[in-house]
């Protein structure tokens, strides 16, 4: 059986991005979504989650932007001068090999922000990380933590599938330089964190067969999502997408995906792609458990 996850990030990073999810949703072949706890549109992300009870939402777990859910005295070695998350996933690496960074503090940081989801009225039932952070070395092992203490069942593997990530690729005309990095991106992730599906199925965490999207970020095309859509293998897949309003919020929004995530939404609600869906007969699912089996 064919089984396919399709994971909107961001969800709660502005009102646009939240109202785009929600017609991906409702209309396209968004599954899936992952809240940012600490985004600007927080409340009305979970507005949208209760009143979609279709939608998977799991925990974006986030380093990287925005102030921190939990008290900024317990957390300084995650904060810059003026009291913000704001690290690239690069930096944070360097930080962690370091001893720069104090892993008690992303824990305590994590864990603040899964209770302001759930305080939110909000049952998470899946981890991730935002840039993928969760992957970087010592983090997989806090996520996983986390998970089992608060009774998250799955976590996404961030290990993109390099034969996945050639059906998404849309063709040699567009191998940008920004493409380029982020397929070297998905391989170092692979490495840094290749012992994370072990790591999973020993704590009781359901993961996916394959996972993609990474490579592909900010440059979804139709083409190929029609191109995975008619390979996509046996077993339980996610795709990974960032659909969004290019609105005045979002443009003064530190993030590099703008348009592209307006382009998004039409691609994930094209009419050829949803009957390409039955026509495969590919079954859309969330990270339930019972979707999952």
């Amino acid at each position: 059986m064919k089984s396919l996850i399709v994971n909107a990030d961001d969800l709660g990073w502005t009102e646009g991005v939240n109202r785009c999810i929600a017609e991906a949703h409702r209309g396209g072949l968004v599954t899936s979504a992952s809240l940012l706890a600490n985004g600007r549109a927080f409340v009305s992300a979970c507005e949208l989650a209760r009143a979609n009870p279709g939608l998977g939402v799991g925990v974006h777990l986030n380093l990287s932007n925005g102030t921190p859910s939990g008290n900024p005295r317990d957390v300084r070695s995650l904060l810059n001068s003026k009291g913000l998350l704001h690290y690239a996933t690069d930096a944070l690496f360097l930080r962690i090999v370091t001893r720069r960074m104090d892993l008690d503090e992303v824990q305590r940081e994590w864990e603040a922000q899964i209770c302001k989801i759930r305080a939110a009225g909000i049952v998470p039932i899946h981890l991730d990380g935002h840039k993928h952070v969760h992957m970087l070395p010592g983090l997989f092992e806090i996520a996983i933590r986390l998970a089992k203490k608060h009774g998250i069942g799955a976590i996404r593997i961030s290990h993109e599938d390099s034969r996945l990530r050639s059906l998404l690729s849309p063709g040699a005309q567009q191998k940008t330089t920004m493409l380029l990095k982020q397929a070297a991106q998905a391989r170092v992730l692979k490495f840094l964190a290749r012992n994370a599906r072990e790591l999973a199925n020993h704590a009781g965490l359901v993961t996916t067969d394959y996972f993609c999207g990474i490579a592909q970020t900010g440059a979804l095309t139709t083409g190929g999502l029609e191109s995975l859509l008619k390979n996509l293998p046996d077993g339980t897949t996610e795709l990974m997408c960032h659909p969004g309003y290019a609105d005045s919020d979002l443009r003064a929004s530190p993030t590099r995906l703008q348009q592209s995530r307006q382009a998004e939404l039409h691609i994930l609600t094209d009419e050829r792609v949803r009957k390409l869906v039955a026509i495969q007969g590919i079954r859309l699912i969330s990270y339930l458990a019972g979707e999952m089996a």
